[in-house]
C-alpha cells in the first residue's frame, strides 16, 4: 500500500526552471493523447483501447499534477548539482558488470561510436521501494525525500497498470493478464529515474552525427516519460515497407509520453511494437542547459515467463501457435540482466544497428546506430 508523503517534501530545494518551447520549426510526429480520466467510465477502457498505441497520456492522476512533477524535477536537478567526487562514489554506482541497472550512471563513462567524444549524460536509477530492495543502491542525498520518491513511483506504476488493461483488452487477454505481472511489491527491475543530458559543443556533436543518445528500444515492458520541453526525443516512424523516419516527440502539457518495450513486444509476438527512438542535439534557441528528464521503466517480475501471450488474436493473425507455446520459459529478470549487461558494459557506445540479440527462443534486432 501506498505511504503517506513524508515530511521531507516541505525541505526547500532550488526551484526547476522548466525551458522555454522551441521556437523551431522541427518535423514533429503525430502523437495520440488519451486522456485516462475516461478510464473508469462505462465504456471508457474499450475507447481508449482502440486508441491505444504510442500516445502521450493527461489526465492520470498524481502523477501529472503540476506541484508532484515539479518536487521530483527540483529532486532530480538538486542531485546533479552535487560535487562529481559525491555523485560517483564506487558504492552507488551502476553495476553493469552483472547487469544492474540501479544507481548512478556516472556523466563522461564511454566514448561515442568509435571517437574520442565522451557520453554527455548522467543518471539516477531507483530501485522500488520495498523491503526486497533495500541492499541496492541508495545515495544518502535521497533519504530526505524517500517517501516522496515512493509515492511517486508507486503512483507511477498505477498508472502503467491502467496502460496494461489497455493493451489487455486489445489483445483479446483478460484484463489483469499483464497488470498481473507487474505488481509493485513483486520483485522486478522497475526503476525511477532523473537524467541530465549536459550540452555538448557543436563541434563535437557533428563528429558523432549530434547523437546525444543512439537509436535503440527499451529494454522492459513500459516507459513513462514525463513530458519534456527541449527537443530531442525522436521516434521513428514506420511504414508498410518496413521503412520509417525519424520525427521529434511534441512537448504536451501535463502530459506522460508512454513507451512501448521489448517485453510487452515479445508478449505480443510483435503486435505491439518496441518504440524505437533516440535522442539529438536540441535546437539552437534551447542549447542554454541541461536537459533534465523524469522516467518509470516498467520492467517484468522477475520470475515472470516473458514468451508470446495465448491471445485469441495473435493466434487468429498466425502470430503464435502451440510451439511458441511449449517454448522454455525465459523469466523477466533473466532478459533484462542479461539485456543490459549486453548494451551497457562497454567502454564505448558503438554502431550495432542490426545485430542481433537473443535470450532463449526470444531475439530482437539492435536498433543502436
Amino acid at each position: 500500500m501506498p505511504i503517506a508523503l513524508s515530511p521531507a517534501e516541505e525541505r526547500p530545494l532550488p526551484k526547476w526552471e522548466r525551458p522555454a518551447k522551441t521556437k523551431e520549426d522541427l518535423h514533429w510526429a503525430e502523437i495520440k493523447v488519451l486522456d485516462l480520466s475516461t478510464f473508469d467510465t462505462p465504456g471508457g477502457k474499450q475507447k481508449l483501447a482502440e486508441e491505444l498505441r504510442e500516445a502521450v497520456i493527461t489526465n492520470a492522476g498524481i502523477p501529472t499534477d503540476p506541484a508532484r512533477v515539479q518536487r521530483q524535477y527540483d529532486i532530480g536537478q538538486a542531485f546533479f548539482a552535487l560535487p562529481h567526487a559525491e555523485k560517483s562514489q564506487p558504492a552507488y554506482k551502476c553495476d553493469f558488470a552483472s547487469g544492474n541497472y540501479f544507481g548512478y550512471r556516472e556523466l563522461h563513462e564511454r566514448t561515442v561510436k568509435g571517437t574520442d567524444v565522451r557520453d554527455n549524460v548522467e543518471s539516477y536509477n531507483h530501485a522500488k521501494f520495498t523491503e526486497h530492495y533495500e541492499r541496492e543502491p541508495r545515495h544518502p542525498f535521497f533519504e530526505p525525500y524517500r517517501g516522496e520518491m515512493e509515492v511517486f513511483s508507486r503512483q507511477a506504476l498505477e498508472v502503467a497498470q491502467k496502460i496494461f488493461q489497455l493493451f489487455a483488452l486489445i489483445l483479446e487477454l483478460p484484463e489483469d493478464y499483464f497488470a498481473s505481472k507487474h505488481r509493485y511489491d513483486d520483485p522486478s527491475d522497475d526503476h525511477l529515474r532523473y537524467m541530465c543530458y549536459h550540452p555538448r559543443p557543436r563541434e563535437e556533436d557533428a563528429r558523432v552525427d549530434n547523437t546525444w543518445a543512439r537509436a535503440h528500444t527499451d529494454f522492459g515492458s513500459l516507459t513513462l516519460l514525463w513530458s519534456q520541453n527541449v527537443a530531442g526525443l525522436q521516434i521513428k516512424t514506420t511504414a508498410a515497407d518496413g521503412s520509417g523516419e525519424w520525427r521529434y516527440v511534441p512537448p504536451v502539457d501535463g502530459g506522460i509520453v508512454c513507451n512501448v518495450g521489448d517485453t510487452l513486444d515479445f508478449w505480443s509476438a510483435s503486435y505491439l511494437k518496441s518504440t524505437t527512438h533516440r535522442v539529438v542535439r536540441p535546437p539552437e534557441d534551447q542549447l542554454g542547459g541541461n536537459r533534465l528528464g523524469l522516467f518509470y521503466f516498467v520492467r517484468p517480475g522477475n520470475e515472470v515467463d516473458i514468451k508470446p501471450a495465448p491471445s485469441p488474436l495473435l493466434k487468429r493473425l498466425g502470430l503464435v501457435d502451440e510451439k511458441q507455446q511449449d517454448a522454455a520459459p525465459v523469466k523477466g529478470l533473466e532478459y533484462v540482466r542479461t539485456r543490459v549487461k549486453d548494451y551497457h558494459n562497454t567502454s564505448d557506445y558503438e554502431d550495432r544497428k542490426g545485430k542481433t540479440f537473443k535470450v532463449g527462443n526470444l531475439e530482437i534486432v539492435d536498433e543502436a546506430a
